[in-house]
């Protein structure tokens, strides 16, 4: 059974030989690849190349896009610098006010070398492995690109003194993201992942108000396009997971700061699945065997059997090998 097989069924509640094994690696690809970092966001053969080959050595069923959140920022201006082997940082180009975010124009993907990078990896990997691995690429949400645009601080006091420009400004975020998403789908992706990270630092009321439906309306855009939607927002979501949920992606990524999948089990529907959620520092990083296949069980219990075996976040860089295969054990070792 393939990546891509397994995957797929699973979601549509087929027969599988085990839960899918989706963990997500950046920074600890590229280290077990020999990859520098900034190669591993700018280049694709060097990011594809490195994401193959784990997904082949520690029997990952997904490669993917991931790397940084700040393709769709430096199309929109956003100045970015990529150290030689850490993470990239924003060095300027931030929206001035609100009200410069609310005149903010739609980019073209295939005219900034960010996006097009994207696509080119998601062509390599077609090229690749075909039909081998689930193919994952990647938008921001919302929130999380608005907050890129003006900065967390900002961000936040426009969230709550100028809602307006927020809005037409998120709208203009999501009509990007979907034109970005359609090209994406066309080049090979089976499934669109869209990060939305800062929503669980704004609460449930703000969440509701500027991300719920524009995350639906992507989500609604990425099924529109034949491909599946996987909706990733860091941190505690617990108060927000319901809407989540009811954007209707087809995975619902959950942090490891979620107390519990087990309150949520019940509000997926037919063609919906979790994705979490064991803490990468304490147990993949740092845990016993016992402790690594404990969780990867419980969760996959408290899920009511409907979860994708994945850390709670990024696998550290400094995970060990020897821990990466004890946590594709525990997900290949389910009792289904």
């Amino acid at each position: 059974m393939t990546g891509l097989q397994r995957t797929i069924e699973f979601i549509n509640g087929g027969n599988v030989d085990h839960p899918p094994f989706h963990p997500i690696i950046m920074r600890w690809a590229a280290k077990y690849a020999g990859v520098r970092y900034r190669d591993f966001c700018t280049v694709p053969e060097a990011k594809c190349g490195a994401m193959i080959r784990c997904a082949r050595d520690f029997g990952i069923d997904w490669v993917t896009v991931m790397s940084d959140p700040w393709a769709e920022a430096s199309a929109f201006g956003i100045e970015v610098h990529y150290p030689d082997d850490s993470l990239p940082v924003d060095t300027g180009g931030h929206l001035p006010d609100a009200a410069g975010a609310a005149a903010l124009k739609r980019y073209d993907p295939l005219q900034n070398k960010r996006c097009l990078n994207r696509i080119n990896e998601i062509i390599e990997f077609k090229k690749k492995v075909g039909d081998e691995f689930f193919i994952v690429g990647w938008v921001e949400g919302p929130v999380a690109e608005y907050v890129d645009l003006r900065g967390a601080s900002n961000a936040s006091l426009d969230f709550l003194m100028e809602p307006d420009p927020v809005e037409k400004a998120m709208d203009i975020i999501v009509d990007s993201a979907m034109e970005f998403i359609s090209v994406q789908v066309r080049s090979g992706a089976h499934c669109i992942g869209v990060g939305d990270a800062f929503c669980s630092q704004i609460g449930p009321e703000l969440y509701y108000k500027f991300a719920f439906e524009r995350q639906k309306r992507i989500v609604d855009h990425i099924h529109h396009e034949g491909a599946l939607a996987k909706l990733h927002i860091c941190g505690n979501t617990a108060s927000i997971l319901p809407g989540m949920i009811r954007t209707g992606a087809d995975i619902i990524d959950i942090d490891h700061l979620v107390p519990s999948i087990s309150d949520f089990a019940g509000m997926i529907g037919p063609g919906q699945v979790f994705s979490g959620k064991s803490d990468p520092v304490t147990i993949i990083q740092s845990g016993s065997p016992e402790e690594i296949s404990r969780s990867v069980n419980t969760d996959f219990i408290d899920s009511g059997r409907r979860c994708i075996v994945s850390a709670g976040c990024e696998i550290t860089p400094e995970t060990t090998v020897e821990k990466m295969k004890l946590f594709n054990a525990a997900a290949c070792g389910i009792n289904l």
